[in-house]
């Protein structure tokens, strides 16, 4: 039997919701593998979900995590949304809201995403398991803190070049790790090739994601940006604020 349960989300949004939730649209890849991990009910996901695989055979796509298909989303008669600022486009999340219980995350640094953890393992009565996560979680990444040193700038997009700046998860992570990261501008700023040669880094990294950086763009990092140790890494690992955490070591 269902109790409706009324909380507030991480952007301070009040969200009645029924509880426990037995149908869950997952907006944000990372989140979506954390509610699965723990045993929660999801049966929509956007294309970008793509972990744990197996898991998400049998999980409809509603779309992209910027362009939902709100027609899927209303077949699949959610009793649950679970979205994200950053990720998530204001105008689909308001729309939803509309029709459906959205409780929203807002991740800047691995706090917060403790923090959605638990409370989204108390929304989906599965709070046993989101504490041993978060745990895992922690542990993981204890074990990493400061273990890496030196002047980076994190490369997200080409043509053009973008990085993470201030103000977002990918700064907290790599300052949590001990690099200092050197683009101070706000979010995800621009950048020339010039600008990035000024900055004179010691590490210049390549993720995987949202642009696929691969060998090719290695090349052209190394030969643009001679001085740094330019390397491509695993996108997931350093912006994927749920139990991808557990990965680090």
């Amino acid at each position: 039997m269902s109790n409706l349960l009324t909380v507030t989300d991480q952007m301070d949004r009040e969200v009645t919701i029924s509880f426990p939730p037995k149908r869950i649209v997952s907006l944000v890849p990372s989140q979506t593998e954390f509610l699965l991990d723990i045993g929660a009910p999801v049966v929509g996901r956007t294309k970008f979900c793509v972990h744990p695989r197996k898991q998400l055979e049998n999980i409809e796509i509603i779309g992209g995590t910027k362009n939902f298909r709100f027609t899927k989303i209303k077949e699949l008669n959610p009793d649950l949304i679970i979205g994200n600022k950053e990720e998530n486009y204001q105008e689909g999340i308001e729309k939803l809201a509309k029709n459906f219980s959205v409780w929203m995350s807002d991740i800047n640094t691995l706090e917060d995403s403790f923090n959605m953890m638990r409370q989204l393992g108390k929304l989906c009565d599965c709070e046993q398991n989101a504490e041993e996560m978060v745990s895992l979680c922690k542990s993981s990444m204890e074990r990493v803190k400061g273990k890496y040193s030196g002047k980076v700038v994190y490369l997200i997009w080409k043509n053009p070049w973008m990085a993470a700046g201030n103000n977002t998860f990918i700064d907290h992570l790599l300052t949590f790790l001990g690099y200092e990261n050197l683009v101070l501008a706000d979010r995800y700023p621009e950048l020339t090739t010039e600008e990035i040669l000024d900055l004179d880094p010691d590490h210049i990294l390549l993720s995987s994601e949202p642009f696929p950086f691969k060998e090719k763009e290695l090349v052209l990092a190394n030969n643009q940006w001679p001085k740094a140790n330019c390397q491509l890494v695993d996108g997931e690992l350093y912006s994927w604020y749920g139990s991808r955490l557990k990965n680090w070591s």
